[in-house]
């Protein structure tokens, strides 16, 4: 039966430079997916476009495909990455100028746009799609005069019809993350539309190593102070067969572990309800998810059932909500908890006096009660150090920047012991808040381009 291999080397923009040069270089592979983009990452990008139409995508992209470039034609490795953001064509553009430099012809490059809406919103409102918020179901006509990107998430079959066209390295917009690796599964095993077990064990094997590192040991629960060599952790291979089973993996010789309860933790990831895990090309139930360790670090996965998808793309927008600030002090032992309890009383009154209205005013104390909130316990009367963190949020600049100039006084008209203010006044920033929507597939065609070298 025929088996591929599609590797993971990117979980985010801003993961491991040095995770996808790794994983084309230790062993075998077939395809190598670099997942860069969050939802904040497309408001974000562009932002970056808006102010030089050039920019818009990951740009560590283009460096790292520098590197690896000539490795992954010498071994017919194939490159698949969402890195494209708002502007695909001009990260393709990019890539294309590394090619040249490096001497390399003869080489197809693959572009899936299509996504971006932004441009579209009035049109799209005006003819009655009200692109509801899905937490709120509020209009997106409550915020549209402050949005700043909207983009639909494609599935796999864009990146298909790209692989069939020839592409060595595929480049996209917004993309569903499992995307990035069941598309390689569709194009070698040609895997029909309504095949919707395979589909969803594809999307599965996509969940499960589109978070790098997340399921080979890094961020995990599971026994954590016994993960070996954490320091040169191996990023996650899956190795798929036509059939739909596959096993999770990584390179030998590498850091971390697979186990069955690594991969549960990631698995529970961004999933919602279990029995419906929506995804452009079919429904996955992962309830129906079975799990074997079959080797040192090698799970494999099967039983996953599927049903058709539904009529809709999901679409992911940002709007501009306000300005924040965010002010720390530490105090240390002794009573430090006693004081940092007083600075927050003590701000908090002098910003009533001054009259200034927030939104929300939120104090956490980092070392006693900052990750669990109430839920927290006293903590020790020896306690060494507190940070003293406090937050505005507001609409108004104006009194948000007025904040700012309140934290610094308290270093010595406050508590005692007041230090770690090396960072200065805070910065007044913008708040950039998601809403999530729904779109009929029908409103939003992907296209396929390639750009030869």
């Amino acid at each position: 039966m025929k088996i591929i291999r599609i590797a993971n080397g990117q979980g985010f923009w801003g993961d491991s430079l040095d995770a996808p040069v790794e994983q084309v270089t230790l062993g075998p592979i077939d395809y190598l997916s670099l997942d860069y983009l969050a939802e904040v990452t497309m408001s974000i990008l562009q932002k970056q476009k808006a102010r030089d139409p050039r920019l818009g995508y990951a740009r560590d992209f283009v460096p790292l495909m520098e590197r690896i470039f000539p490795i992954c034609l010498e071994k017919n490795i194939r490159v698949i990455a969402n890195a494209g953001g708002v502007n695909p064509r001009a990260c393709a553009e990019a890539v294309r100028d590394v090619a040249r430099t490096l001497g390399l012809s003869g080489v197809r490059i693959g572009i899936v746009a299509g996504d971006d809406l932004l441009d579209r919103l009035d049109d799209l409102m005006a003819r009655g799609h009200q692109l509801r918020n899905l937490d709120t179901g509020r209009p997106l006509s409550d915020v549209r005069p402050r949005v700043q990107s909207a983009n639909v998430y494609f599935g796999a079959f864009p990146i298909v019809e790209a692989l069939r066209q020839g592409a060595q390295v595929v480049i996209t917009g917004r993309t569903t993350d499992a995307a990035l690796a069941l598309a390689p599964m569709i194009y070698e095993f040609g895997w029909r539309e309504d095949e919707y077990d395979k589909l969803a064990a594809g999307v599965v094997a996509g969940h499960l190593i589109e978070c790098g590192a997340q399921c080979t040991g890094g961020n995990s629960q599971i026994a954590w102070k016994t993960i070996p060599d954490l320091d040169r952790i191996g990023y996650p291979i899956a190795e798929v067969a036509e059939d739909g089973t596959f096993i999770i993996t990584k390179h030998e010789g590498t850091g971390g572990r697979v186990t069955s309860a690594i991969l549960k933790e990631q698995l529970l990831y961004e999933i919602g309800d279990p029995r419906r895990y929506i995804a452009p090309e079919c429904i996955a139930d992962f309830t129906t998810i079975r799990l074997e360790e079959v080797g040192p670090d090698r799970v494999r996965v099967w039983g996953v059932r599927g049903a058709p998808p539904t009529e809709f793309y999901k679409v992911s927008i940002s709007y501009f909500a306000g300005y924040k600030a965010v002010g720390t002090l530490v105090y240390s032992w002794p009573d430090a908890y006693e004081k940092a309890k007083r600075a927050d009383q003590i701000l908090r009154k002098r910003l009533q006096r001054l009259g200034l209205q927030f939104d929300e005013i939120l104090t956490e104390f980092l070392g006693v009660s900052a990750c669990h909130g109430p839920l927290a316990p006293d903590p020790s009367p020896d306690l060494a150090e507190v940070q003293l963190r406090i937050s505005v949020r507001s609409e108004d600049r104006q009194a948000v920047e007025r904040f700012t100039r309140e934290i610094s006084p308290l270093i010595l008209n406050g508590p005692p012991t007041a230090t770690g203010f090396a960072g200065g006044r805070p910065r007044v920033e913008e708040i950039l808040a998601y809403w999530p929507a729904l779109l009929p597939k029908s409103e939003a065609t992907p296209t396929v381009e390639i750009v030869e070298i």
